[in-house]
């Protein structure tokens, strides 16, 4: 579970390779889970139990103290709660300037993966520019 990792785990120190989860994918999704699991700590988190606030200086102060390589990003399709966690890791990489750092952003819908981009995380959080994209 994300929010009792230690900041600084060694397990984290080691692999340097995150995937930050939905806890519901675990159990809704085990196959899919699994997949995304090979070579990457898992790490789960509740977006309905956990406020963003919470989870954002979590993941502040892990990127900061174990600067990891890859951040992968998997959540179901359609949470407005899940949804949140997407945000949360883009806006840490922009204000801790993690540039070099590769995130790479998942969505589960019917039990089917979707590869989803950081450019749609950004947009997915401005009603009038999605309603200007719905509009052309």
């Amino acid at each position: 579970m994300l929010m009792s990792t230690n900041c600084a785990s060694k397990r984290l120190r080691i692999s340097k390779k995150l995937l930050l989860c939905g806890s519901c994918v675990k159990e809704e999704h085990p196959e899919i889970f699994s997949q995304f699991t090979t070579g990457r700590i898992a790490l789960l988190v509740c977006m309905e139990e956990t406020h963003m606030n919470m989870v954002g200086l979590k993941l502040f102060d892990m990127f900061d103290m174990v600067k990891p390589e890859e951040v992968v990003v998997l959540t179901p399709d359609g949470s407005p709660h899940c949804v949140q966690l997407h945000y949360v890791v883009e806006d840490v990489k922009k204000r801790l300037r993690l540039d070099g750092l590769r995130v790479e952003h998942y969505v589960v819908d019917r039990g089917k993966i979707y590869k989803v981009s950081a450019e749609s995380v950004k947009v997915s959080r401005y009603l009038r520019k999605i309603e200007k994209l719905l509009r052309k």
